[in-house]
C-alpha cells in the first residue's frame, strides 16, 4: 500500500467497499470517500474510524489521491471523470482487494449464497489463534500489521473475483443467479472455474453441491459435507434450540466432536469448511473448537430480537436457496412457533428466473407477506409484480405497504422472518414501532 496518498472511495458506503475502506485505515493509510447522503448501515463504522464521507462531487476529487472505484460506478461518473482529467490512478474495488490477498496467507470465500456467514465464521474463528486480517459482505473490514491470514468475501457478480490469486478458496455452492449479467448455469460454472484455477494451494468445496463436483481445476479439491465421500465429513449432526453438535472427520481420522450456537445445516457445511482450512494450516483443532462456540453472527444474516411478545429476525437472504436455509434455521430454534415470512423480492430479472422456486420455498414458512419488486440501480423495472408471485404461494402472498404493517398485528407469541436484499429493514423498523406503541398501550 501507498502510504503517501489518500485512497478516496467512490461509493465508500457499499458493504465491500467500507469494510475495504475499514482495512486500509487500520493499516495506516490515509482513507476518504463519497457515496450519497441517506443514511446506511455501514456509515457508523466508518465515522467510528475517523473516515470522512463527503456528498458525490467531482471536487472531492485532488492531486494526490488514488481512486477506488466501487463496482457500482461506471466512467461517466463525475469523480471518475474528474480522476482521468488530472491523471490520477484509479483502482477497482477487485484490484485494491487483491493488493491484500498478496501479503499473507488469504483464504476466499465464494458462492452463490452463503458467503457473508461463512467469511464472518472464518474471520472469527482464524482471528482467535493468529493475527488476521478480513473484509466480510455485511460492511465490516479490519486491517491488521503483519497478519498471518486474510479471509475475504469474493463475489462473482459481474465476475469480480476474476482479479483474485488467493491461497485458498472456499465455495459453498454454484447456484443460478444474477440473471441480469450470467446467461446460464455454464457461464456461472465458468466463472467459479477461473476463480479455482488462480487458486494457489487447494479448493475447499460443498460435497453436495453438482456443479462443485464437475469443475475442472488443476489444484487440489477437499470435499466437505455430510456423505461418504466427502473428505472432510459431519456426521452424529444434532440440532436443538440451543445450536448444533457434530463428530467431523477427514477420510478415517477423528477430528473431534463440535458444537456451534447456530441454527440451520447450512451452519453446520460453515463451520466444516472453517475446520477444513484450519486442518491443512496446522491450527490445533481445540483452538477451532474454542472459537466457534464464541462466534456471535454477522449483520443482517438471522440477526434477531424480541420486540413485545414477537421474535423478529432480519436476514439478507433474496434468492431461494437462502429462503429455504433462514427458514429453516428458524424452525430449529423456535420449533413450537408460527413462522411468518416477510419478503421483498429483489430485482425484476431474478424474480421473473426464479419466480416458482421463490413459491415454493416461500411455502415452507406457515404465512407469507410480500411488499412490491425493489429494483436496482441497473434495472428501474420490469414486466412482473410482486403480485404475479403472491399468486403462486399458497401460504398467503399478500402485499403489505410501509404505511400498512397492521395484518402483522394479528399474530402473538411468534416469530417474523424479514428477508431480503434491498430496503426491508424499513418495513421492521415499522412494524417494530407499532408493537412497541401497542405495547405502551398496553401497559
Amino acid at each position: 500500500m501507498d502510504m503517501q496518498t489518500t485512497y478516496f472511495f467512490v461509493g465508500i458506503k457499499g458493504t465491500g467497499m467500507s469494510a475495504l475502506a475499514l482495512i486500509l485505515k487500520d493499516k495506516g493509510c490515509q482513507v476518504a470517500g463519497s457515496d450519497i447522503e441517506k443514511y446506511t448501515f455501514t456509515q457508523r463504522g466508518l465515522e467510528q474510524a475517523g473516515i470522512e464521507i463527503k456528498p458525490f462531487a467531482g471536487e472531492n476529487i485532488t492531486t494526490g489521491m488514488t481512486i477506488v472505484k466501487g463496482n457500482a460506478f461506471g466512467d461517466d461518473h463525475p469523480e471518475i471523470q474528474k480522476a482521468k482529467e488530472l491523471g490520477l490512478d484509479i483502482l477497482t474495488y477487485p484490484q485494491t482487494v487483491e493488493m491484500l490477498v498478496q501479503e499473507t496467507t488469504s483464504i476466499a470465500v465464494a458462492g452463490a449464497h452463503g458467503k457473508t456467514s461463512t467469511t464472518g465464521l472464518l474471520a472469527h474463528v482464524l482471528s482467535g489463534v493468529a493475527p488476521t486480517s478480513y473484509l466480510i459482505g455485511d460492511g465490516s473490514g479490519k486491517g491488521i500489521p503483519d497478519a498471518r491470514f486474510f479471509a475475504f468475501e469474493a463475489d462473482e457478480y459481474r465476475r469480480h473475483f476474476a482479479d483474485y490469486t488467493p491461497d485458498y478458496a472456499i465455495m459453498t455452492n454454484i447456484d443460478f443467479d444474477h440473471p441480469d449479467y450470467f446467461k446460464d448455469i455454464d457461464d456461472v460454472c465458468a466463472a467459479f472455474t477461473d476463480l479455482a484455477n488462480k487458486t494457489k494451494k487447494g479448493l475447499f468445496a460443498w460435497g453436495e453441491d453438482k456443479y462443485l463436483r464437475d469443475l475442472k481445476v488443476d489444484i487440489p479439491v477437499h470435499f466437505y459435507g455430510t456423505e461418504e465421500n466427502d473428505e472432510f465429513r459431519a456426521v452424529n449432526i444434532k440440532r436443538t434450540t440451543k445450536g448444533s453438535t457434530f463428530d467431523v472427520y477427514r477420510h478415517d481420522e477423528f477430528l473431534g466432536n463440535y458444537e456451534i450456537p447456530m441454527f440451520g445445516q447450512h451452519n453446520v457445511l460453515n463451520s466444516l469448511a472453517v475446520i477444513a482450512v484450519a486442518y491443512f494450516e496446522e491450527i490445533d483443532q481445540a483452538e477451532i473448537k474454542h472459537e466457534l462456540l464464541t462466534f456471535k453472527g454477522v449483520k443482517r444474516r438471522f440477526a434477531e430480537k424480541r420486540v413485545a411478545d414477537m421474535v423478529i429476525i432480519d436476514d439478507y437472504a433474496h434468492h431461494p436457496a437462502e429462503i429455504r436455509a433462514t427458514i429453516d434455521a428458524a424452525r430449529q430454534q423456535y420449533p413450537d412457533k408460527t413462522i411468518i415470512a416477510v419478503f421483498q423480492p429483489h430485482t425484476f430479472s431474478r424474480t421473473i428466473a426464479l419466480m416458482d422456486e421463490f413459491a415454493e420455498s416461500l411455502n415452507l414458512a406457515d404465512k407469507v407477506y410480500l411488499t412490491e419488486i425493489f429494483s436496482s440501480i441497473r434495472e428501474k423495472d420490469g414486466a412482473v409484480s410482486a403480485k404475479d408471485l403472491g399468486a403462486k404461494i399458497s401460504k398467503g402472498g399478500e402485499i403489505i405497504a410501509l404505511d400498512n404493517m397492521s395484518p402483522l398485528l394479528d399474530y402473538h407469541d411468534d416469530v417474523v422472518i424479514f428477508m431480503g436484499a434491498g430496503d426491508i429493514p424499513k418495513y421492521e423498523h415499522a412494524y417494530e414501532d407499532l408493537l412497541s406503541n401497542l405495547s405502551l398501550k398496553n401497559n
